[in-house]
């Protein structure tokens, strides 16, 4: 095979996996259109419990008993697919820093990822690929959360995960709830009317927090996860293009070089006829 039809050979495969990147880019680029709507209107839901939070507890302080109490159990929200730069190598490495008594791994990549080194997790769950997958990945890890809460009792409940939004990892804490609520300064003179015991209420409140808070959190990550893979498709599309340039260059020289040879040929054979 001449070099000419090898190079136009891989010029050819070039462009179908340029063709494949970039339907890939497309899918990244609508999943985060889509995710943004599912993010704004969590954000609201989280915001609507958290001020109803504050001024619960503004006449019915919560002071958790923290006595004694073991380093926090760490939700690790990582990416279920690859193609997204070192997305779970750096929660890995800011889990080097991190005094934690135990981890719960979101991600498939992550897990598989996840060092040898560290302390074995004590769960593990498939991430979420899109965002209709994110409430089943929810509901697995409520049921950890309440199995754990059944045999443990008091635990402190933290979360590291990507925000793109920040351009950083984020850490929150999510139990004990309402931290950053306002205990003090009421927003009126009367307390809030009731029908249930405040002890009650207020269990029901965190139930209904963590639900949606985690839903916020797996939306932040997957937002941030196809943000970064775009870039990261974005980068290897261009690194195809430029290739894919070069390789038409060297292409058309040496096909250029064939069909010279080619008349010397023809020439050769008129001055021997």
């Amino acid at each position: 095979m001449s070099q000419s039809r090898r190079l136009r050979q891989h010029i050819a495969q070039m462009e179908d996996i340029r063709s494949i990147l970039n339907s890939m880019k497309n899918l990244a680029f609508i999943e985060i259109h889509k995710l943004l709507r599912f993010q704004t209107m969590q954000n609201k839901v989280v915001e609507a419990i958290e001020d109803a939070a504050a001024d619960f507890l503004t006449f019915y302080p919560y002071v958790p008993d923290t006595a004694g109490s073991t380093p926090p159990i760490v939700i690790v929200i990582g990416s279920e697919r690859g193609l997204c730069g070192d997305f779970n190598d750096s929660l890995i490495n800011e889990m080097a820093t991190t005094a934690y008594a135990d981890v719960i791994i979101i991600g498939s990549r992550l897990t598989n990822k996840w060092p040898d080194a560290y302390p074995e997790p004590m769960a593990t769950i498939e991430g979420a690929n899109t965002a209709e997958e994110v409430p089943d990945v929810v509901n697995r890890l409520l049921g950890t959360v309440t199995s754990l809460q059944e045999t443990r009792g008091f635990f402190e409940l933290k979360a590291i995960y990507h925000d793109s939004a920040l351009n950083r990892l984020s850490h929150l804490t999510l139990l004990p709830p309402f931290q950053q609520a306002a205990q003090s300064h009421p927003r009126s003179g009367f307390p809030p009317l009731l029908n249930l015991d405040p002890a009650d209420f207020f269990a029901d409140m965190v139930e209904h927090y963590l639900f949606a808070v985690m839903h916020k959190l797996c939306y932040t990550s997957l937002m941030a996860e196809n943000h970064l893979r775009l870039q990261h498709l974005d980068g290897a599309v261009l690194h195809l293009d430029n290739e894919t340039v070069k390789l038409r260059r060297k292409f058309q020289i040496h096909r250029q070089e064939e069909i010279t040879e080619e008349i010397e040929v023809i020439l050769l054979n008129v001055e021997n006829l």
